[in-house]
């Protein structure tokens, strides 16, 4: 095969540094990742390899050079990820993500969308009244519900947080936990207490919930009650059967938003019984000011062997799906 070379300016020196890395960090995950060389001349880089593999990395780079220039941080999870844009044909979303900061931890950190996906979900959480997040571990669905709940706290947009997930183990029983429903729960709410703490700081969240303007409860003590002029975050909502679902959405008060999160591969709910999310999810989908958003392991942000296992794991099922419709 004849190798192709192609070229990308960088435009100014500043600009190749941020592309290429620090010791050339960046380059090299490019040439790992697309079995591409990259040269450079001046201003420019040139890549050489297979007229697609070429194409591909010359896409990339174009794109990094322009996220260098809107002052964007570039990484190896964000390469990654143009890279798996690049691949198909969508090089240039990742340009979407610039500026797309949602909020800002306690410490000043900004926290931004990492994913077009993200992107995506973080706009319609800001936009539509009630929002489905549904997909794979580790695409951020839970954290950037409470980063925007946070935000529209602190901007008073509403007066309370509560954050809610069903009280179902993960092959564990409640009832051998010492003691009352609250404590029992507490360790499923984990992950909650965090993103908040990270949020607000824990002087500030100890505050805000002595307070009661954060609530963070088993779906169980929603029954019963209107939220109003609150963000209402249920997690875990696959583990929610259609009755429970249907008891949580009807809560909701003026004022209100709810976000409903969930990862339909990974339910817990006894056999036989139906989840709630993905019933609500084929009911509610055409409904005005209803957002369902559907992220993808494109859009897994933890460490990168994520979205390795969240796509094995697809794919044995599909196998396992195709292997059954051969025996019938």
């Amino acid at each position: 095969m004849a190798e192709i070379i192609k070229t990308v300016n960088a435009r100014s020196v500043d600009k190749l540094q941020k592309v290429l890395g620090s010791f050339d960090e960046n380059a090299n995950v490019i040439m790992h990742e697309l079995g591409v060389v990259l040269r450079v001349e001046g201003l420019d880089i040139l890549v050489c390899g297979g007229e697609e593999k070429a194409s591909v990395a010359a896409d990339v780079l174009e794109c990094l050079v322009e996220l260098a220039e809107e002052g964007e941080l570039i990484d190896k999870s964000r390469i990654t990820y143009c890279i798996e844009l690049s691949k198909e044909g969508r090089a240039k979303d990742i340009l979407k993500l610039s500026g797309s900061t949602v909020g800002v931890t306690h410490r000043g950190k900004p926290i931004k969308c990492k994913t077009v996906g993200q992107k995506r979900y973080a706009d319609a959480i800001k936009k539509d009244t009630v929002v489905f997040g549904v997909g794979p571990a580790g695409t951020g669905k839970t954290y950037l519900a409470v980063c925007l709940a946070v935000q529209a706290f602190k901007s008073k947009q509403i007066e309370k947080i509560i954050l809610t997930r069903p009280a179902v183990e993960a092959g564990e029983k409640l009832g051998f936990l010492p003691g009352d429903l609250q404590t029992k729960v507490d360790p499923y709410l984990r992950p909650l207490y965090d993103a908040l703490q990270e949020m607000l700081g824990l002087e500030t969240y100890t505050k805000l919930m002595e307070r009661g303007s954060i609530e963070i409860a088993p779906l169980a003590y929603m029954r019963g009650r209107t939220l109003s002029n609150a963000f209402v975050i249920l997690d875990e909502a696959q583990n929610t059967t259609r009755e429970q679902m249907k008891m949580f959405l009807t809560r909701m008060g003026d004022g209100s938003k709810m976000v409903i999160t969930g990862d339909l591969t990974q339910m817990d709910l006894p056999e036989g019984k139906k989840s709630g999310l993905a019933h609500a999810v084929r009911v509610l989908k055409d409904i005005e000011g209803i957002a369902v958003c559907h992220l993808t392991d494109k859009d897994v942000v933890r460490h990168p062997l994520v979205m390795k296992i969240v796509r094995a794991y697809e794919q044995d099922v599909k196998r396992s799906e195709s292997e059954k419709g051969e025996k019938q």
